[in-house]
Order: C-alpha cells, then structure tokens, then sequence
C-alpha cells in the first residue's frame, strides 16, 4: 500500500476511535454534560486535534452516519449501470436493510443502537444538524437522478420525496423498536410500509419507476 493510503487509513482509525469515545462518553452522561475537552482527554489527544478532525461538537456523533448521506445516490449511480432504474433500485435496497437489520433503517434492537439513536433524536443540537445531512443527502441524490430528470428543479423535488420517504420509514420503525417492540415484530409492517410508500413514488414519478 502506498503512504497516501496508509496516512489515509490511519486517519479513518483516528475518527472512529475518537467518534467511538465521544459517543460512549455521550451517552453515558449526556451530551451537554460532556465537553470537547473531556473528550480530546479521553482519546488522549490535544483539544486542536480533535477539531481538526471533528469541527464541532456535533460531528462526532454524526460521524457514525456520514458514509450514509450520498447512500441513495450511490444506489442509483450503481443500478444504472446494471440496466436498473432509481425507484426499484432504492426500494430493493431499503428492503436488503431491513433483512440485515442495518440500524440506518431503524430496524435494529441492539442496545448500543438503541442508545445511539437515543442521543441522536433526544439531543436538539443534534436533530437540528441532521437538517443539514439531509439537504445533502438531497442534493447528491438530485445529481444522481439527472439521466431521468434533466431539469435540475424537478430532480430536486424528486430527491426530496425520496430522502422523506426513506426518513420516515426508517423512523417509524425505529420509533417502535424504541417502544419495546421486537425486531422480529416489526419486520413485517416495516416490509409492507415500503412496498406501499415505494408504490406511492413510483406513481407519482413514472420516470423513475
């Protein structure tokens, strides 16, 4: 492996060990109870070194979920490639989640999970940063559409339906699991719930069907 790639892997080793301390820290005692400081102490790091890898507080939690923001444009890149247009692609994708139990889409009990998307949803500054996360996530996902939907407003509006569908499905799962609901439970209603919401996009944006 070259030395760009080794300083490169060291780097993701930093992040997720640094996000992995916050986090703990985090949920152990609260967000606003922990500061940056404790934090930089904890990973045995200087407190200018920590910002230069997470700018604010906030980033060391939604460090967890950042590969997840270009998710759906990725999707969509790949299926065209096999011949596969966006909506089936995204659907088939959110149902291979839910079959993994990948946490992103709420369906997963862990108890780590659950604590994590604890802190995420009950720490405002938090909530308010995932509103940011998902223009993003709109965005990339908007470019990703443009062999359908050339003109860049209706790319945009069908991103944003997309991204609040996912959104939504994967919070009213996670909603349930919160509730005490077992996966297994679940897994049923959150398989229907896509089939019909998928359904619902793909009569409304035919050129994505």
């Amino acid at each position: 492996m070259s030395e760009t790639g080794l300083r490169e892997r060291k780097r993701q080793r930093m992040y997720e060990a640094v996000s992995d301390i916050a986090v703990r820290l985090f949920i152990e005692r609260g967000f606003d109870a922990v500061s940056v400081a404790e934090v930089a102490a904890a990973a045995e790091i200087s407190k200018p070194t920590l910002f230069r890898y997470f700018p604010t507080k906030e980033d060391l939690v939604l460090h967890r979920i950042a590969d997840h923001e270009q998710e759906a444009a990725r999707v969509v890149t790949a299926a065209r490639a096999e011949g596969v247009t966006p909506l089936p692609a995204l659907r088939r994708h959110f149902l291979a989640g839910l079959a993994a139990a990948d946490p992103v889409t709420g369906l997963n009990d862990h108890p780590h999970v659950r604590a994590f998307y604890a802190l995420l949803y009950g720490t405002p500054s938090l909530v308010a940063r995932l509103y940011g996360y998902l223009e993003r996530s709109e965005g990339a996902l908007a470019d990703a559409l443009v062999d359908e939907l050339p003109d860049a407003l209706d790319a945009r509006l069908a991103a944003g339906q997309i991204v609040a569908v996912r959104r939504i499905l994967a919070e009213e799962n996670w909603r349930r699991i919160a509730e005490g609901e077992r996966v297994e439970d679940v897994r049923g209603d959150a398989e229907a719930a896509v089939e019909r919401a998928f359904a619902v996009l793909a009569a409304g944006l035919p050129r994505l069907g």
